[in-house]
């Protein structure tokens, strides 16, 4: 290269980087983030489902603890209780009642009312499958304790803590169920003790003969023992917690929305300014502005 200024040969100088320049403070362009109508759930098995009204689950608002379940401690501790009293009873009654006098088998309690009457039952309630055989009538009972005793504690494990009366209710019957499976694996049948007769099932019983045939007449009530009472309450508790939580789920439900295809007017308050009095689907809306005072 020359210069060409003398036509002497440029020399070439030492090659300088231009300094960077400096780089222009970028703006913060990011968006609010707007608060959800509908949160998150939090990952936890034992929060509830949000309200059908609003959506949001009061649970994890700030100030409320999410709920704990009802502990297998409680519910063994209770069907055991259950179990403990069926079994002494049962035992107190085989061992009493069958060495009293023959003449006077029984112990009377309430005079023509209640006593205890020592008895072995082969079927179920009310004598049920009493008279098949053996090997039929032991397998089935055997099968259906069982499938109740899984189905309680799959039940009891999906409890949330508002449910008092499932609570109370599932160890009841276990304890009961397992009382009554008890007897049929150790002596293949039921000991029943406690007698109650009245004259209100005397009539009941003569209304069921007219429907079914064969039907005794008595007014003494089937001999049951203290595992048929814990189930019988525990079914009770199961039945008041089935229609409560009807009547609870009804009642939060959200109104109906109106029939498809039908135009909803606003009211006249949420219309202002240049679209009031506008036609809207056929639906002329009011002007909801105050009209201007005239001038003087």
């Amino acid at each position: 290269m020359t210069d060409p200024q003398d036509g002497t040969p440029a020399v070439p100088g030492p090659i300088v980087d231009a300094a960077p320049e400096p780089l222009a403070p970028v703006a913060d362009v990011s968006v609010p983030l707007e608060p959800q109508a509908f949160p998150d759930r939090l990952p936890s098995s034992d929060a509830s489902p949000p309200t059908l009204l609003t959506g949001v689950n009061p649970e994890l608002a700030p100030g409320h603890a999410p709920p704990s379940r009802p502990t297998f401690r409680f519910f063994g501790g209770l069907a055991a209780v259950s179990l403990i009293a069926d079994v002494s009873t049962k035992a107190w009654a085989e061992i009493t009642l069958s060495h009293r006098n023959p003449l006077e088998p029984t112990v009377v309690l309430v005079k023509e009312h209640l006593a205890f009457a020592l008895a072995y039952n082969k079927g179920g309630a009310w004598g049920l499958f009493q008279n098949q055989p053996e090997y039929v009538r032991r397998p089935f009972f055997l099968l259906v304790s069982l499938l109740a005793i899984a189905f309680i504690i799959n039940l009891y494990g999906r409890l949330t803590r508002g449910q008092k009366a499932l609570t109370w209710g599932l160890p009841l019957v276990l304890g009961g169920a397992l009382g009554n499976l008890s007897d049929r694996i150790v002596r293949s049948n039921v000991i029943d003790f406690i007698d109650y007769q009245a004259d209100w099932i005397e009539k009941m019983n003569t209304v069921i003969a007219k429907v079914v045939k064969g039907w005794a007449i008595t007014n003494h009530w089937p001999t049951f023992n203290v595992a048929d009472i814990a189930i019988c309450v525990g079914v009770g508790l199961m039945a008041v917690d089935m229609f409560t939580a009807r009547r609870g789920a009804s009642a939060s439900l959200p109104p109906r929305p109106p029939a498809s295809g039908l135009p909803v007017a606003p009211t006249p308050a949420a219309v202002t300014g240049p679209e009031a009095g506008a036609d809207l689907g056929g639906l002329s809306v009011p002007d909801a502005t105050p009209p201007l005072k005239p001038e003087a």
